[in-house]
Parts: structure tokens; sequence; C-alpha cells
């Protein structure tokens, strides 16, 4: 009875790789977004959980929608990316970016900053935020760009839930900043809105790192914990999109959990704060 089930599982496990691969060329082949190189664990996770959502027992009852409902193309990558993200989160980056990062940025007469997977925008926020306190917000622009529509759509909102404030004021604090973050937004009705002040020198935009080239020419890019999301080789891919954005001399801050050592394209930075994993390009123009 052991080996039956065993091999039903096998089976089981065949057929819903199976599934995947034919899901994966669906969303490429119809709509131009290529997944093949998000590291396939967590992808097939996210896949489950949207059958689920969707009321459906097999990834494969996901296809059909994919080929013939356009409703459902902006459901599926709202539920395939990951928008989890904080204000202010890991204050201590934030910290290093305001104290080694921007010195060097106030040189430049205009900044652009790109923030790659800006999820619900609870970091282009904070990033406004220091730079505005910084004095170098009127010459930035900061590109927030996603793979999700539905996140961009929240994301110009800036609306955040306030049961989050206590602990996202604690943050801004360790992370430097010199006023009080209430100072920044108005609350009402268990929610918390930012200025629309913040947002005057933001575009959010679409793009893919899977497949999309270069968005900018950035002095500064900020891509927090979506590297962990991509295998190998589209990691390296991506880190080589950034190192062609970026000008001279230019900052790439990732994730504090995304290690970039053994990435080919690795060789194109050297480290600024490496456990804030902030770095510089090296490559000469």
């Amino acid at each position: 009875m052991t080996a039956a089930h065993d091999a039903r599982k096998r089976v089981n496990a065949d057929v819903q790789d199976l599934e995947m691969d034919l899901f994966v060329q669906a969303l490429q082949r119809c709509h131009g977004y290529d997944l093949t190189d998000y590291a396939r664990a967590s992808l097939k996770r996210r896949v489950i959980h949207l059958a689920d959502q969707q009321g459906v027992a097999n990834i494969s009852d996901l296809i059909p929608r994919l080929l013939h409902d356009p409703a459902f193309l902006p459901i599926a990558i709202s539920g395939l990316s990951v928008p989890v993200s904080e204000l202010f989160r890991d204050p201590q980056v934030f910290a290093a970016l305001r104290e080694q990062v921007f010195p060097l940025l106030a040189s430049y007469p205009q900044i652009n900053i790109w923030q790659a997977g800006c999820a619900f925008g609870e970091e282009t926020y904070s990033l406004a935020i220091l730079l505005e306190e910084a004095g170098l917000y009127d010459r930035c622009h900061i590109y927030a760009t996603d793979i999700s529509d539905a996140a961009l759509a929240r994301a110009r909102e800036g609306i955040f839930p306030a049961r989050d404030a206590r602990a996202a004021s604690a943050r801004y604090l360790a992370a430097g900043g010199s006023r009080s973050l209430s100072d920044y937004y108005h609350a009402r009705y268990e929610l918390i809105k930012f200025d629309a002040a913040l947002r005057r020198n933001v575009t959010f935009a679409n793009h893919n790192l899977a497949g999309d080239g270069v968005f900018c020419e950035a002095h500064l890019i900020v891509c927090r914990n979506v590297l962990i999301y991509f295998n190998d080789a589209l990691q390296n891919r991506t880190l080589g999109l950034f190192a062609s954005s970026l000008v001279r001399g230019g900052f790439l801050c990732l994730g504090t959990k995304e290690n970039i050592s053994f990435a080919p394209a690795a060789g194109e930075f050297v480290g600024v704060d490496v456990p804030s994993r902030i770095f510089r390009l090296a490559r000469p123009a």
C-alpha cells in the first residue's frame, strides 16, 4: 500500500509539473509574461494558491481563463506577484542610504532613482520622505515599477492600514528620520493616506524584469527582495540590466537576504555597505 501510495504521489507531482509548464507557456505566448526563469518552487506555490483563490482544483483549470478571459490576466499577475513590504523596512538600510549614498547623490543636478519591484509603494514613500528631509527631493525623480498593475494602482493611492503606523514610526526614527512620520500623512477610518506632495516626483509604471529592457538612466536603483524569487540565470540577467541602467559610479541597493557574490554580473559592482546590500557600479563608462 505504501509503494502504491508513493507511486500515486509521483504521478500527481508529474502531472502538476506538466500543468505548470503549460500555465507558464500560456502566460508567455498569449500575454508576453515570461516566468520561465522564476524560482520554480516559489512560483509553483503561488500558482497553487491562485488556483485555490479561484476555487478550482487543478492548475490546468486556470489555463482556459488565461487563453480566453482577458479580465483574468490582471488577477493572475496580481496573484503571482509577491507584494510584501512595509514602510522603512530594515531601517538600518535606509539609514545607510541616507548617510552613505545621499551625500554623494547630492553632487548631481538631477537625480534619477529606479525602484524596481515597488509592490504597494511602501518603500517608495519611505525614500521620498528621507530624500525630502535631506533636501534632495526637488532634484529627484523616482521611477517606481512593478509587474502588477493592481499593486501599482494601490501604490499610487498611498493608503495604508493605520494599525501599522506606530511600528512604521519607530522604523522611520531608526532610519534617521528627523520629524514625526505623522507629519506626512492624514489618518481617517483606520487608514493613513500620505500627502500627495510625496508623489510629485514619482512615476509609477509597469515593468517586467524578466523580459523588459533598460527603464531609465539611474543614479540609484533600489530592488529589495525581488531577486530571491528568480533562478540564477534571471538573477544574473537582472543584475546586468541594472549595470546597464546605472550611470558610472551609480548605486544599487538589494534586499538584505540577497547574495550576489556568485553571479557573474556581480563583478560589475563593489561593496559600499555589504551588510545593507548597497553596492556601487565599478565598470567604467
